[in-house]
């Protein structure tokens, strides 16, 4: 939340938000499986996506939101990444994802999101899309990290996809979208 208590931090409405992804380690369809869940999360918020293509980047190392040598006058992009258990050690407790975003802002501005990552457990992906219906259940973990990319945290209501467990809720639930449809709507912040 912003300084005032109520205002949500959140990406800028009027730029886009770039992602990349580190190939790798991921499902055979996973590509594809992150760019249907990237077009849900922008359908619901309204928030704009354009994919840049592969990166080597991993999500969490210390990253930079500004690196003009490698993306050029502008934030970083996203990277979205299935990784192994040796990159990253919180997938040995049995999560499956994780995402976060870097917000920076102006003086007394308000703070914007400007980049992020989301880490995805490739090997698990693999044994939970040979599963029958795990495939609808990947989708909504990828769902879930990306509702926590834009800003969402985790909720108390078991019948939301927000839930911080495994649930059968497949897609955004109505308080899900309440918050999606509040992070979409921020100010525009051209400063930035």
């Amino acid at each position: 939340m912003q300084d005032d208590g109520t205002t949500p931090v959140a990406y800028d409405p009027c730029r886009p938000i770039h992602y990349v992804l580190r190939p790798g380690n991921g499902p055979v369809g996973g590509e594809d499986l992150i760019h249907d869940a990237v077009d849900r999360v922008a359908e619901v918020t309204g928030l704009q996506f354009v994919y840049d293509g592969a990166t080597a980047e991993r999500p969490f190392d210390d990253r930079q939101p500004y690196q003009p040598e490698r993306y050029g006058d502008r934030w970083a992009p996203v990277v979205v990444a299935w990784e192994t258990e040796a990159e990253n050690p919180t997938f040995v407790s049995g999560v499956i994802g994780e995402a976060g975003s870097q917000g920076v802002s102006i003086g007394d501005g308000p703070r914007v999101l400007v980049t992020g990552g989301v880490s995805l457990d490739g090997a698990a992906f693999i044994e939970l899309l040979a599963t029958p219906g795990g495939a609808a259940v990947a989708r909504a973990v990828v769902l879930h990290e990306l509702g926590h990319l834009v800003g969402l945290d985790h909720v108390i209501d078991a019948g939301q996809l927000m839930y911080p467990t495994t649930s059968t809720v497949p897609d955004f639930a109505p308080g899900d979208l309440t918050g999606l449809v509040a992070l979409g709507s921020g100010e525009c912040e051209p400063d930035l």
